[in-house]
């Protein structure tokens, strides 16, 4: 049948020639001009197919809050009142629900985040980190505030924790009664698994200050405080000792008894460790306990002729935040003068500081018989303060912490390899042993890069410190897909007593190895020198020399470890170590007191005795991030010789993680791990004095390789 063909009101409209009507279309022909159609708007409801270019139209679609345009979509916003107040939304309706800071959909039922199936929240200091093929955020609060979370779906609603309460005080110094004991260190809590929910969803958290000085408790650190969902996770302050009392106030390590052979306080299990006790029983022969340490028990003190201030328990390591740290190590006690000029020197704090711990006051004049501060948001006990003939005072536990992380999911990366976190715009790969650097991503052609070796071992008895690890840091570094080695350096072994009672019979400390990406090599830091005269040896800082005769210096820059020349490495790594000068006639020993010269560090040379054997200062790289000292040279051991020297402490390791010298009562410090700190010098304890520690010297502390580019 015929197809009936209707034609209403066609106009010829400016050179519209032709209509042509057939069974497979219109044909319009001869048009130059269609006004209805170069209209700058078109108004009504248009159907049908339109092809060719149409102009007039609009660039972007407004309507309220909401738009569409070239450059991206606005959802707008609204709160969750607003969003529940809608009638028939209909399903996969997004809004953005200012309320709770996320973007959501309706799935029919109810509404969902828009994002991964993980938990948001806010609160503290938030950062992300990759580790062992996960994405964590964690939540960092250094004082008190409130977690919030916003979502949590029920597949992945558990978070873990650390919360450290704040130190216990140090006891201040009393010319008739003694030295004062070191505060213990806060409550050390961990765990996995807690459930948290967005109803409420409020988590309150208290971050515990530390205990003033003069024996003041710290105070508990709590998450969830409020006890919402489940029960509040306390870590207690740690205890601290009054002085002349018998005991301490409860806590979560003990505090270290005061002087005259006070007993220290207990702690409690689960939390913390006791205190050591005071030491002697009238003055001027009496000396501090250190206080507990989440990781282990204070020191008690060491009286008689030395008069020591008992070391503080050491604190435990947490990579919660992303980064290995110490927390909770105990206090040092207070030192006592024996005799003018025969200082007693005081007790490390927490196995050298770490975790916090304050080291404890000398024995000496004022104001060096003050004992340091414990480090803030470490819960670290604080030191006791020094006596005779100047009494010093304690010094205030470090606060707490409370540190939250939760998974949320994987990110995509560049590269593989070692633990990945973000900061200022890069990613940061970095490694803590060795492993395997793969680039992924054509885009990626250059990286900035850190690469410090292991720390040389101190030297035994009567020894130099370890020189640090060579630490070398550069940007634009080629790099193409493909997989880069990476070897992370160990530290080196500190020296050993092999015999004898003198300056003999002691072993060198061994060389750090070499930490090495790609063609980037940072050499092992020198060991330090032992014994009498032994000289420090060569490495990527140079390993201090021996306490008495003229002793030679490590050179630094050098690569064998050993104390034979070589080229100097290109660019340079590090520094020289300290050196023992000689004494008046040749041949005799330097000026008492005799302490081992300071290793080399990254940025400065190691000091020379007599001025304290300190270690070679560290360099400085905010490449994580964060700025964070390495490569700090190890101090130089002290000595005590009962007939013929007064007692002197070991020197302070250089900043970036060197190790303190040997007192003569305790074992020298290691330098710190992943620092490339170099390891402290053993002690020399002579006749008529029994040793009552090791003499051998300290470990050096391993490398570190990292690797940062844009994300």
């Amino acid at each position: 049948m015929a197809s009936e063909i209707r034609v209403n009101q066609i106009q010829n409209r400016s050179g519209l020639s032709t209509v042509t009507f057939s069974d497979t279309g219109v044909v319009l022909s001869g048009i130059t001009t269609v006004g209805i159609l170069s209209a700058t708007s078109i108004t009504g409801n248009l159907t049908g197919n339109v092809t060719g270019q149409i102009s007039g139209i609009q660039t972007s679609i407004t309507v309220g809050d909401k738009f569409i345009n070239s450059t991206g979509v606005g959802l707008g916003a609204t709160t969750t009142t607003g969003r529940n107040a809608g009638v028939g939304t209909a399903v996969g309706t997004i809004i953005y629900n200012s309320t709770v800071g996320i973007v959501e959909v309706y799935d029919g039922t109810t509404w969902k985040p828009t994002s991964d199936n993980f938990i948001q929240a806010t609160g503290g200091i938030v950062t992300s980190y990759y580790s062992g093929g996960v994405f964590w955020k964690a939540h960092t609060f250094t004082a008190s505030n409130t977690f919030k979370v916003l979502t949590a779906p029920a597949n992945n609603n558990t978070v873990e924790y650390l919360v450290v309460g704040g130190g216990g005080g140090g006891t201040n110094g009393d010319n008739g009664n003694g030295a004062g004991g070191g505060g213990g260190a806060g409550g050390f809590r961990t765990g996995i698994g807690v459930t948290v929910s967005n109803s409420p969803g409020a988590y309150s958290i208290i971050v515990g200050a530390g205990g003033a000085p003069q024996n003041v408790p710290g105070n508990s650190s709590t998450f969830n405080s409020s006890n919402v969902g489940f029960s509040a996770i306390v870590s207690l302050g740690g205890e601290g000792i009054p002085g002349g009392s018998p005991g301490g106030t409860s806590g979560a390590s003990g505090g270290g008894g005061f002087g005259r052979g006070l007993p220290a306080g207990t702690g409690t299990p689960g939390q913390g460790n006791p205190g050591g006790q005071g030491a002697g029983t009238l003055a001027p022969t009496t000396v501090g306990g250190g206080g507990g340490g989440g990781g282990g028990a204070g020191a008690p003190g060491a009286g008689g002729s030395l008069n020591f201030g008992g070391a503080g328990g050491t604190g435990l390591p947490s990579s919660i935040s992303g980064t290995a740290v110490f927390y909770a190590g105990g206090g040092g006690g207070g030192g006592q003068q024996v005799a003018s000029g025969q200082p007693g020197p005081a007790g490390t704090g927490g196995a050298g500081g770490s975790g916090g711990g304050a080291t404890g006051g000398p024995g000496a004049s004022s104001p060096s018989s003050a004992s340091a501060s414990a480090t803030a948001n470490t819960g670290g006990g604080g030191g006791g303060g020094g006596a005779q003939p100047s009494p010093g005072s304690g010094s205030a536990g470090g606060s707490g912490i409370v540190i939250l992380r939760y998974q949320v999911g994987q990110q995509s990366v560049k590269a593989t390899g070692g633990t990945v976190s973000y900061a200022d715009g890069k990613t940061i790969h970095t490694f803590t042993s060795s492993a395997t650097f793969t680039v992924t991503d054509p885009s990626l052609s250059s990286v900035d890069y850190l690469v410090v070796g292991g720390g040389g071992g101190g030297g035994a008895r009567f020894a130099g410190g370890g020189g640090a690890g060579g630490m070398r840091t550069g940007s634009g570094f080629s790099v193409s897909p493909g997989s880069y080695s990476i070897t992370v350096g160990s530290g080196g072994g500190g020296g050993a007593v092999t015999g004898g009672t003198g300056a003999g019979g002691a072993s060198d400390g061994s060389p750090g190895s070499a930490s090495i990406f790609s063609t980037i090599t940072s050499q092992g830091g020198g060991g330090g020198g032992a014994g009498d005269n032994n000289a420090g040896k060569n490495g990527g800082s140079g390993g201090g020399g021996a306490a008495r005769f003229q002793s030679t210096a490590g050179t630094g820059n050098r690569g064998d470890g050993t104390n034979q020349p070589t080229a100097t490495t290109v660019p340079s790594q590090g520094n020289n170590g300290g050196f023992c000068p000689p004494g008046a006639s040749p041949g005799s020993p330097s000026a008492s007191p005799y302490v081992g010269s300071g290793g080399g560090g990254a940025g400065g040379s190691g000091s020379n005795p007599p001025a304290g054997g300190i270690g070679g200062s560290g360099l400085a790289s905010s490449i994580n991030g964060s700025s964070i000292t390495y490569a700090g040279g190890g101090g130089g051991g002290g000595s005590a010789d009962g007939a013929n020297s007064s007692p002197t402490s070991g020197g302070a390791g250089g900043s970036g993680g060197g190790g303190a010298g040997g007192p003569t009562t305790g074992v020298a410090s290691n330098g710190n791990v992943n620092l490339g700190g170099g390891g402290g010098g053993g002690a020399y304890v002579g006749p008529p004095v029994t040793p009552t520690g090791s003499q051998q010297g300290a470990n050096g502390g391993s490398g570190i390789v990292i690797i940062a580019y844009p994300s």
